[in-house]
């Protein structure tokens, strides 16, 4: 048979034959399954990454809490700093606007002043 117009313009197609017919569902089938296949693994996707996204928040409230709580203890050990030097005197060599700074970076390398002398 022969393209015929369906009235609107538009072309219908040829009618297929039955091994046609059989090759077409086979195809249909397996782009059926495919496309099962690719929706569920797009929705676990999708489930893992919120599972994610909410892991995520849980650590970050986490790692808040435990800046406030150094920032506390921090201040807590600058004030004990300050009234022990008050006490006993700060040693000479010691700038308290650089221990005090907050934007200094913490180094594990010891002040001068706790070197033997």
């Amino acid at each position: 048979m022969s393209p015929r117009h369906d009235g609107r313009g538009k072309k219908k197609l040829q009618e297929p034959d039955s091994s046609d017919d059989d090759e077409y569902r086979k195809k249909r089938d397996r782009n059926n399954l495919a496309v099962k296949k690719s929706r569920v693994k797009s929705r676990m996707r999708t489930q893992e990454t919120m599972e994610r996204v909410e892991q995520l928040k849980r650590e970050n409230d986490q790692l808040e809490e435990k800046i406030k709580l150094l920032s506390k203890e921090l201040g807590f050990l600058k004030e004990l700093f300050i009234a022990h030097a008050g006490n006993s005197g700060v040693p000479q060599n010691v700038d308290l606007n650089t221990i005090f700074a907050d934007n200094e970076p913490i180094s594990d390398k010891k002040p001068d002043f706790f070197s033997p002398g």
